[in-house]
């Protein structure tokens, strides 16, 4: 972690999104050695990733915009609340645009523009869609450290970036496992499931880079990150969860992962 803090944010940014990404293909690797998973083993993991993607939304990204907020003089709820709509206004914007599928939908199904695409390729936009706030959560958390170093904000960057790869492991096992299902080869259902993280770096830069010129849009930027992943969580994790039941079981997969992004965030910070 010492050897972290002396690079530069947006090289920190790059690093933390290069690790979210690769804990991303180890959980599609496991494609390799298990064969298709039970629907309750798909729920589980889908339940915890949206537990911590819920927790690193408030711990590690609302409670620090308002925090920053009180530090530069501005009303603490002017930036969270308007940063936090934003972002959720964002994805459900992105939402209603993109064409994509989501997994285990039919091609009728699909949302966004109607575009003569493939079911894989509207998958892939998806998962697309899905990661974008993650990465720009960890970027905008590194990128704040331009305006300020502060350790405290550095150690709930670190968090924020465990608890992302820690719910990225079952998130590219429940991308890569369906597929096998689904037909495509173990090659293919890997490639497609690690997939599903790279575009966390990109976001993440887009993210450090943006928050490194002004300090007044940083609580800005940390809700708006908030406010994207909760719509994600809201819009996709949770309903995807309570089809066909095991609706006890999505519930305790979910407290299980926000009890975990908790813990690490206030063990580190």
């Amino acid at each position: 972690m010492d050897v972290l803090m002396n690079f530069s944010p947006l090289l920190q940014a790059f690093i933390a999104t290069l690790f979210t990404w690769t804990v991303t293909a180890l959980g599609a690797s496991t494609v390799f050695f298990i064969k298709t998973p039970r629907r309750e083993v798909f729920v589980s993991l889908l339940g915890f990733a949206g537990g911590v993607m819920l927790a690193a939304s408030y711990f590690s990204l609302l409670l620090p915009a308002v925090e920053l907020s009180r530090e530069i003089n501005l009303f603490p709820w002017i930036p969270s609340v308007t940063g936090f709509l934003s972002g959720s206004l964002f994805l459900w914007g992105m939402d209603r645009l993109l064409p994509h599928l989501h997994r285990g939908s039919s091609i009728e199904e699909r949302e966004g523009v109607k575009l003569p695409l493939s079911p894989l390729t509207l998958l892939i936009f998806a998962i697309t869609l899905h990661n974008i706030p993650e990465g720009l959560a960890v970027g905008v958390a590194f990128g704040s450290l331009s305006q300020g170093f502060s350790r405290e904000i550095f150690v709930g960057a670190v968090a924020l970036t465990l608890g992302i790869g820690l719910q990225n492991f079952p998130e590219g096992m429940a991308v890569s496992l369906p597929l096998r299902g689904e037909g495509f080869s173990r090659k293919k259902s890997f490639w497609f499931g690690q997939l599903s993280g790279i575009v966390e770096p990109v976001a993440g830069i887009v993210g450090a880079w943006a928050v490194s010129f002004f300090r007044l849009i940083l609580p800005y930027a940390l809700s708006f990150a908030a406010g994207a992943m909760i719509y994600v969580v809201i819009e996709e994790v949770i309903p995807e969860t309570q089809k066909g039941g095991n609706t006890d079981l999505s519930a305790l997969s979910f407290l299980s992962g926000f009890s975990v992004m908790m813990f690490l965030d206030i063990v580190l910070s």
